[in-house]
């Protein structure tokens, strides 16, 4: 598969054996993505979902180093030089893991994130959204990561999901 053709063809499954390439997937995506794209990672407890954020920060060209956000929830990244020559993109990369946890409800802690401005100017990256923040769009990237315990391999599927907003 070259870097760019075939990342969005549903249903195919790619096995990734290692951290890095989970990195490089994530590297390979973010060349198909522009501002205004909602990106959501789907997968357990050390699936990968941050190492694949941070491939996708350096396809971007994004500034800054990538790690989780679970306890700010969301953190910004400065565009920068993007690889490729293609426009410079901002990317908010959320964790909603802890959405809902504060005793109000997980849709008004999204919306007071503001998210659905951030969709216009950038690249929005979550973790743990599935099944919430699609509502915010018509359509979205959806990631979904398997990692098998025994091998530590990861399996991911892509696609482009369409009519999904309220």
């Amino acid at each position: 598969m070259s870097d760019e053709e075939d990342i969005f063809v549903d249903g195919r499954e790619v096995v990734l054996s290692t951290v890095d390439d989970t990195e490089h997937f994530g590297f390979r995506l973010a060349h198909s993505l522009q501002a205004g794209d909602l990106v959501i990672l789907d997968g357990p407890l050390g699936a990968g979902k941050t190492a694949m954020t941070r491939g996708i920060a350096a396809g971007l060209g994004v500034v800054g180093r990538v790690s989780s956000p679970t306890f700010v929830i969301a953190r910004e990244h400065r565009p920068g030089v993007r690889p490729g020559g293609k426009p410079p993109v901002t990317l908010i990369h959320v964790d909603a893991y802890r959405l809902g946890m504060t005793g109000q409800s997980a849709l008004d802690e999204l919306d007071a994130l503001d998210l659905d401005s951030d969709l216009v100017d950038a690249v929005v990256v979550v973790e743990w959204g599935e099944g919430l923040v699609e509502k915010l769009v018509d359509s979205h990237v959806s990631v979904r990561i398997r990692r098998d315990v025994e091998t530590d391999e990861r399996r991911v599927r892509v696609r482009r999901v369409s009519g999904t907003a309220r």
